[in-house]
C-alpha cells in the first residue's frame, strides 16, 4: 500500500498548507467583500483541520506514518503558500487554482484506492472531492465565473 500511503502523506501536506494559507487569507482580506470572505476563509480553514485529521488517522490506520513537520509539508504539498501580498480577488483566484488540483488528485487517489480494494479510503477521498466540487462553484460565482 506504499503508493496509497503517499497519496495520502501528500494530501495531509497539501491540506496543511492550505490550512496555513487560508489562515492567511482570513486574517488579511480587505475590501468591500471584507466580511463575506473572512468568514469563508475560516469556513474552509476549519475544514481543512478535519481533512488533514481524518487522513492522517487513515494513514495510521494503514500502518502509514503522516508526514507532521511543516518542512516536510512544504515539500510535499501540490500548493503553494500565501505570497502575503494577494488582494482579496487574487486571494480567490489562488484558491479556485489550488481546489482544481487538489480534486484532481483526489481522484487519482480514489482510483488508486479501488485497485488496492480499499473502500473505505476511496470514500474519504470522495468526500472531500464533493466538498471541493461545492467550493470551486461558490468561488467561481463570487468571481464571476
Amino acid at each position: 500500500m506504499t503508493k496509497l500511503h503517499d497519496i495520502l502523506n501528500k494530501q495531509i501536506s497539501t491540506w496543511s498548507v492550505l490550512y496555513v494559507k487560508l489562515h492567511n487569507f482570513h486574517w488579511y482580506v480587505k475590501g468591500n467583500q471584507f466580511f463575506t470572505l473572512h468568514v469563508k476563509f475560516q469556513e474552509l480553514y476549519e475544514e481543512a483541520t478535519l481533512v488533514v485529521d481524518d487522513f492522517a488517522e487513515r494513514l495510521l490506520a494503514l500502518e502509514g506514518k503522516p508526514v507532521a513537520t511543516m518542512t516536510e509539508h512544504l515539500k510535499l504539498s501540490s500548493v503553494k503558500e500565501a505570497t502575503g501580498k494577494e488582494e482579496a480577488t487574487q486571494m480567490v483566484e489562488s484558491l479556485i487554482s489550488d481546489f482544481t488540483l487538489v480534486a484532481a488528485e483526489l481522484k487519482e487517489g480514489m482510483e488508486e484506492a479501488e485497485k488496492k480494494g480499499d473502500e473505505t479510503t476511496g470514500d474519504m477521498l470522495l468526500a472531500v472531492h464533493k466538498s471541493l466540487e461545492k467550493h470551486l462553484w461558490m468561488l467561481k460565482a463570487f468571481n464571476g465565473k
